[in-house]
């Protein structure tokens, strides 16, 4: 018999090898022994909900679809934030209602219009908030919802406790502005690095749907240009003398790399940076 026991997916600020991971894991094991957890990431930066939405925006594509994503990146616990659960077809997500879901709910690449604020529910998608303590540890603690209630509330998910007993259905939820880039290649193109990852390579919010242009193109950061696309790595042609390079990421989403380097320490870059293209 296959086994059909969702994942669960762990995204948050904690850092590696921080208790408090250890701690969730703990508590989702304990009432569910048979629990899959896996980490996505415990590296976003410190409080910065709109690089965990974009991280978790691109990823949780590639699990299961009953996948049960457990996302903390909460730097306002204990107040009147509230916590959520949503259900996607693409997955189901715990998190605190402070826009960390925004890019796993709406396209990948936005609605150039959107608004930081309130946003109601595609179709297809249902939301609640987590109302129901039976389903949490006892007590609450006012800095920790990670552990007592989104870990615990994951596990009896888990386990099938249907999501209308885990809280009230809501018909909005917290969206983030959208995480813009500005401009065409038929003039500049504007966006920004949203983090770097363990290689020191800048990912950044530049789609590569943006950039269809009919020959070349240059990248501007920090007052240094690169003049093409490379396809991998280690394109040997498309090199700056330093290795600096740009290349589409297999997230779809552009990045700038050094060969055999780190960007963010090459360029002192990080999460921000303005990002300039124009058709070469």
């Amino acid at each position: 018999m296959v086994d059909t026991t969702p994942p669960i997916v762990l995204t948050t600020d904690f850092g590696v090898g921080s208790p408090p991971v250890g701690v969730m894991k703990g508590v989702i094991l304990t009432l569910n022994p048979k629990a899959t957890v896996i980490d996505l990431t415990h590296e976003v930066s410190p409080q910065n909900i709109r690089q965990g939405a974009f991280i978790l925006g691109i990823n949780h594509r590639f699990f299961p679809s009953n996948a049960i994503h457990v996302a903390v990146v909460d730097p306002g616990v204990g107040t009147s934030r509230i916590g959520l659960l949503l259900i996607t077809p693409r997955g189901r997500f715990l998190a605190p209602d402070n826009g960390l879901l925004t890019d796993a709910l709406w396209d990948r690449l936005g609605d150039p219009s959107a608004q930081d604020g309130p946003a109601g529910l595609p179709d297809g998608c249902v939301a609640y908030r987590l109302t129901n303590g039976e389903f949490w540890l006892d007590p609450v603690s006012d800095t920790f919802h990670g552990r007592d209630v989104f870990a615990p509330v994951a596990a009896h998910l888990s386990l099938g406790v249907p999501a209308e007993q885990l809280g009230q259905p809501v018909s909005q939820i917290h969206r983030l502005a959208t995480l813009q880039t500005t401009g065409t290649l038929t003039g500049t193109l504007t966006g920004e690095v949203v983090y770097a990852d363990h290689f020191g390579n800048l990912v950044t919010n530049i789609a590569a749907a943006r950039l269809v242009p009919t020959g070349g193109i240059t990248l501007e950061i920090k007052q240094r240009r690169i003049q093409s696309l490379s396809r991998t790595f280690h394109d040997e042609s498309a090199q700056a003398d330093d290795g600096l390079i740009a290349l589409i990421g297999s997230h779809g989403y552009l990045e700038i790399a050094v060969r055999d380097g780190s960007a963010a320490s090459l360029l002192q870059a990080g999460p921000g940076e303005l990002v300039r293209i124009t058709a070469a």
